[in-house]
């Protein structure tokens, strides 16, 4: 399915993340990565903060500021959902989105508890990453247990409920994509059947080119070939960017560019989900970037957020995930990035 080594930093995370998914809720605990710290303690993020720029209106639309659990797995697994969960409160997060239902060392945890608890903490319940796909029929997978992931996520009162998965399960061809984007519009009209939204959610290897027609960007063919009105993307923006840095080139040398955020603002409905994950240019790194906390790093989130929320009806109409795959400290991630992107100002404004 994918073209990475077992050493590639992209494929490691995508098989924990998937090993993490894989779970139900009331499940005990999964062998989560990472050792764990007490909670830090933090006021809540400045909203007003300056070093932004400018005096204007906040970048970041109120109330749509979200975290990705998955950052988070070492704490969960650790401590449990509720001091995550009340550290997340302090930092002024708003939503959460999941990467799997259970709790480690706190033992099982029910959805109706999990709903209740996110509730308490004035956080919601915003979306999952579920697999999309295994050779196991029992796994929880969207190929596999439609029904139940579906179940699952209208449980929790989520809105979105998606993968992190590319469409790579029959391959890198223009066909493949086109099959693989099928079995999407199928997940998308089960989901809208229940009020939800399905999603897929990417990384550097969907801006890759077809195997057997090099001059086809795969991304294109997700695009054109799933059903706008069933099929939803959540753009990891480093991931993006990672993209652009690998493949603005077709593979016989000649110039492919791109830009992501002009992805998002031809369709912006399409895209309600973001992740906000930070890097530093590094031409030297694989992937062009090293990944880092938010604020830290390269991409520029105060041009980006401006121009989706600036386009006319859009504000309101996307959610905004920090994300780092495998923060220094986890705790400490969450809070600097909720700083940094509360205080991000436009100017002018």
């Amino acid at each position: 399915m994918s073209r990475f080594s077992q050493t590639d930093p992209e494929l490691t995370h995508r098989l924990s993340r998937r090993g993490m998914l894989g779970v139900a809720a009331g499940a005990t605990a999964a062998a989560l990565v990472g050792a764990a710290t007490a909670p830090a303690t933090a006021a809540p993020a400045p909203a007003a903060a300056s070093h932004g720029g400018g005096r204007g209106r906040p970048v970041l639309p109120p109330g749509r500021l979200g975290i990705q659990l998955y950052s988070l797995r070492d704490k969960v697994s650790t401590l449990g959902f509720a001091p995550v969960f009340a550290e997340l409160e302090k930092y002024g997060y708003d939503e959460v989105e999941f990467a799997g239902y259970t709790q480690g060392s706190a033992g099982p945890i029910t959805l109706a508890q999990l709903k209740r608890l996110a509730r308490n903490h004035g956080l919601n319940p915003i979306g999952s990453h579920v697999g999309y796909y295994s050779d196991d029929p029992n796994a929880y997978t969207f190929a596999q247990n439609l029904t139940k992931v579906l179940d699952d996520a209208q449980a929790l009162g989520l809105k979105h409920i998606g993968t992190a998965s590319g469409p790579f399960r029959y391959g890198s061809t223009v066909d493949a994509w086109k099959r693989a984007a099928e079995e999407f519009n199928t997940y998308g009209a089960a989901a809208k059947a229940r009020g939800m939204k399905f999603y897929q959610h990417n990384h550097s290897e969907e801006f890759s080119f077809a195997t057997d027609n090099p001059k086809v960007r795969l991304y294109d063919v997700l695009l054109a070939e799933t059903d706008p009105d069933l099929v939803f993307l959540e753009m990891d923006i480093f991931w993006a960017y990672s993209g652009q840095f690998r493949f603005s080139k077709r593979p016989d040398g000649s110039a492919a560019p791109f830009e992501p955020l002009d992805y998002v603002l031809k369709q912006p409905h399409r895209y309600p989900l973001f992740h906000v994950k930070d890097g530093v240019n590094d031409p030297a790194n694989t992937y062009g970037y090293r990944m880092v906390d938010v604020g830290d790093g390269d991409i520029d989130y105060k041009r980006f957020i401006s121009a989706v929320t600036k386009l006319r009806g859009q504000r309101f109409a996307h959610h905004w995930q920090a994300e780092h795959d495998n923060p220094a400290e986890s705790f400490t991630f969450a809070r600097r990035s909720s700083q940094h992107l509360h205080s991000l100002r436009e100017k002018g404004c």
